[in-house]
């Protein structure tokens, strides 16, 4: 199925291009989230009459994307979580814990744009991935501690 992208997406293309997608995946995902439209003629030439005020969507929210990144690169999240003699933790540390945490310093993420390949188990520090936009990442110290208190 051909569709017209409203929205840069990730692997799909930028703004206006015309990619062939699984009909599933555009009906079930990229029209019902606004991302994208048929392929139609009707379509075509709305898409032509909104282009500019779309694009001026996608290049503020760019520019914010980029002010934030600016302003969360050099970060260091802290989180501290129970763990064994040998720096082993008693659970693990996920994506709502690294954003709860970004969260308490001021940085709000969405647990969805963190990166992480698996999930942390053991105390050290990691570099985890931040996708604030289509083209905008920053990267985020997580330092896992061990906690003091003995209960």
């Amino acid at each position: 199925m051909q569709v017209i992208l409203l929205e840069k997406i990730g692997k799909l293309g930028n703004l206006g291009d015309l990619a062939n997608v699984k009909s599933g995946y555009a009906r079930n995902f990229l029209i019902p989230q606004g991302k994208a439209k048929p392929a139609t003629t009707a379509n075509m030439a709305e898409f032509e009459a909104i282009k500019a005020d779309l694009q001026a969507k996608e290049a503020a929210a760019s520019k914010e994307a980029q002010t934030k990144a600016d302003a969360m690169s050099g970060v260091v999240c802290t989180i501290k979580a129970n763990a064994g003699d040998e720096g082993k933790l008693f659970g693990s540390i996920g994506t709502a814990d690294i954003a709860a945490s970004l969260a308490a310093s001021g940085h709000e993420v969405e647990k969805r744009d963190i990166n992480m390949p698996e999930a942390i188990r053991f105390v050290g520090e990691y570099d985890i991935s931040v996708t604030l936009h289509a083209d905008v990442n920053v990267d985020v110290k997580v330092v896992v501690e061990a906690s003091e208190d003995e209960e």
